[in-house]
């Protein structure tokens, strides 16, 4: 599944606007059609200033935070004026905050605010000899509510286990490169889509620091990690396997995609060039996620192609 872009969310708060604006509209037709005249003053001022806020978000988007204050404030005060009105428990009406705080903002203060507001709806919506059982209620919703906004976080920012850095470069460390490559072949087996990883072994790295130094070490090792990270997909992951040998993963990436994306790394990595070593020299292997493969076996081609590159050349 893919990720929203900026589009997608813009496309998603339009239709709550417009969906906030023609509920609460329609809210005040029915108060007309129903005799309540005295009631239909509120939902009507509150149409026009979700008509004003979302005029406002289509002509200067940087006023946004204006008009996500705007819908909040309709709804809070119309949810407010409905249960203060009813004689009887109206369960229905104590879903609309939190629900409408959850789709305006995220989940940070969504939920603060949620919280904070809890004592309010409960005392207007509930007697208060029900209130721990309503309280206990209204707190599962908020809960309930709040998990897609957690699982888009979590698919935002991964756990931290599986995102570890390397101590010395921009890549992955050993055991999150494992973790990662666990998740990427479990996708690809489930989903039918391709893998291929690409095994690079960097054999100046071996020599830098013997010879030149850690300075040139680091150097080297901050040099070739940009260099890679600059020349593939944001999705693709680059770990460390040992001192010397990375893997590229590359999700939905068939044979062909490979090697492509393997000439271009050998390629910019030999216009890197240090006074002490000259262009940085790379061997690189592709392999691939075959169908049938299991974890094991997978890991086992991709450490013999490790091993084969950290073998001296003839």
């Amino acid at each position: 599944m893919r990720d929203f872009s900026q589009r997608d969310y813009d496309r998603l708060f339009l239709v709550v606007y417009i969906g906030g604006m023609l509920l609460i509209a329609s809210h005040a037709l029915w108060h007309y059609l129903m005799g309540h005249y005295e009631a239909i003053l509120l939902p009507a001022l509150l149409t026009l200033l979700l008509a004003g806020a979302l005029f406002v978000r289509l002509a200067n988007p940087g006023l946004h935070r204006m008009a996500t204050y705007a819908v909040l404030i309709s709804g809070y005060l119309l949810t407010a004026a409905d249960l203060a009105a009813h004689d009887t428990q109206a369960w229905l009406w104590l879903g609309v905050p939190p629900t409408l705080t959850f789709l305006l903002l995220p989940l940070a203060p969504a939920t603060l605010l949620n919280l904070s507001l809890t004592p309010v709806w409960l005392l207007l919506a509930v007697p208060i000899p029900m209130l721990w059982q309503a309280g206990l209620a209204y707190l599962t919703l908020i809960g309930l509510l709040s998990l897609p906004a957690r699982l888009a976080l979590q698919r935002r920012f991964p756990r931290r286990d599986s995102e570890q850095p390397d101590a010395q470069c921009d890549a992955l460390s050993h055991h999150a490169l494992a973790l990662r490559l666990t998740a990427e072949v479990e996708r690809g087996r489930a989903l039918k889509r391709p893998l291929a990883v690409l095994v690079i072994h960097l054999p100046q790295l071996e020599m830098a620091e013997e010879q030149f130094g850690s300075h040139l070490l680091q150097a080297l090792l901050t040099r070739a990690c940009a260099t890679i990270q600059a020349n593939c997909r944001q999705h693709d992951l680059l770990g460390r396997e040992r001192d010397s040998l990375f893997w590229l993963l590359l999700p939905d990436t068939g044979e062909a995609g490979a090697l492509i994306v393997r000439e271009r790394l050998l390629q910019a990595l030999n216009r890197d060039v240090f006074a002490e070593t000259g262009a940085i020299q790379a061997r690189i292997r592709s392999e691939h996620l075959l169908p049938g493969d299991t974890l094991e076996r997978f890991e086992q081609r991709l450490a013999a192609a490790g091993l084969k590159l950290l073998e001296p050349s003839p």
